[in-house]
């Protein structure tokens, strides 16, 4: 005859359940288990635990895992969601384990150390500042079923200084012929769109011709690149100048979806070992594929664009609706965006080019 089990425990399919009344509180959950023994002294620990937080107010022991799984099931709805739960992810084998008070800057040490030998500081600071935020929760505003915050106070977690930062580099008429010669076509071109448009990498990579849209009173198109694609959360319009247009028209119907492509199939990011090749080749080891939209900015200002078309033009975030523009505005963006081209008149591409019909949407522009 086997021994008695444990009053309040209960077996649901394989695994142990409790249900049990302890201190006025009905317990209900389950124990993780298959194992009678395991699941006695699990009970055990939850009835202890319970004493002590009703009794003396000790809260009970939690790990940071559970609490980093509490924050991205309650913030499902975050932009940043999928970048918070990769920043976890590695975090988990340092601190998953430790109780909530144990977590601090000298139990990150060694996450620290071993991330910077592959990381730059920016990332490393990037999995603090989610350790930081989860534990101020944890100590302000998670309470549990005894009127307790998870954690009684949130350590001070401190930013590791940025040393490591690389200056920006806008490329020279001549550095960029350098460069782009050494690149193969599919990164010549959308390096080329880049550097006339101030698009950021992934915004090129994913751009797709759904978003194009055809401009009739200035023979011309744009991108209006979603929210989701868009570093700072906001639908983005993408101005063409001559350089840019004839770009767009060389990749046209190589793909049905993706405007650049490899292969027939879409390009994640530019900064592949073709581009660290192309730039050791030319001599430009330093350059970033960012540095193209640095290189725009600088030429817009060179060329005297105001501060506010600027903005406009490298999608940096104002309080302006980019997305909508009279005609005139457009006009005035597309005279601007054209200012940096290398060369002044139409190529006979363009000429030919802005005569042809194209099957995708008309914008109608406001009156000015």
């Amino acid at each position: 005859m086997g021994r008695k089990k444990a009053p309040g425990l209960f077996k649901r399919g394989k695994l142990w359940h409790i249900d049990k009344c302890i201190y006025d509180r009905r317990l209900r959950e389950s124990c993780g288990t298959d194992s009678l023994e395991e699941a006695e002294h699990y009970l055990a620990r939850r009835v202890e635990e319970i004493r002590q937080a009703t009794v003396y107010g000790v809260r009970p022991k939690r790990t940071f895992r559970e609490a980093a799984t509490k924050f991205l099931l309650e913030n499902q709805h975050k932009r940043s969601i999928q970048d918070d739960a990769l920043q976890l992810r590695i975090l988990d084998p340092y601190i998953g384990d430790l109780p909530l008070e144990a977590v601090h800057m000298g139990s990150l040490q060694t996450f620290m150390k071993e991330r910077r030998k592959k990381v730059k500081t920016r990332t490393v600071n990037y999995g603090l500042q989610v350790t930081r935020h989860i534990l101020n929760l944890a100590a302000s505003e998670w309470m549990d079923e005894h009127g307790l915050t998870w954690l009684a106070h949130a350590p001070k977690i401190k930013l590791l200084a940025q040393t490591d930062t690389t200056p920006a580099y806008p490329l020279s008429w001549a550095e960029q012929k350098r460069l782009f010669k050494e690149l193969p076509e599919h990164l010549r071109n959308m390096a080329l769109f880049a550097v006339n448009t101030g698009c950021r990498d992934r915004e090129i990579c994913q751009l797709q011709w759904q978003w194009e849209i055809k401009v009739r009173e200035l023979h011309t198109s744009v991108f209006i690149i979603p929210k989701k694609i868009v570093k700072n959360k906001h639908d983005r319009l993408v101005v063409l100048n001559k350089t840019a247009w004839e770009v767009i028209q060389q990749v046209r119907g190589r793909h049905t979806t993706y405007v650049f492509t490899y292969h027939g199939k879409p390009i994640q990011r530019m900064l592949r070992s073709a581009w660290r090749k192309a730039r050791v080749r030319a001599g430009l080891a330093q350059v970033r594929v960012h540095d193209l939209k640095h290189t725009f900015g600088r030429r817009l200002r060179a060329a005297g664009v105001n501060f506010e078309n600027r903005q406009d033009l490298l999608g940096h975030k104002s309080c302006r609706i980019t997305t909508h523009y009279s005609a005139a505005e457009l006009k005035n963006l597309l005279k601007a965006a054209n200012s940096v081209c290398m060369g002044t008149t139409s190529s006979p591409v363009m000429t030919l080019l802005r005569t042809s019909p194209h099957n995708f949407p008309t914008m109608r522009l406001q009156e000015s």
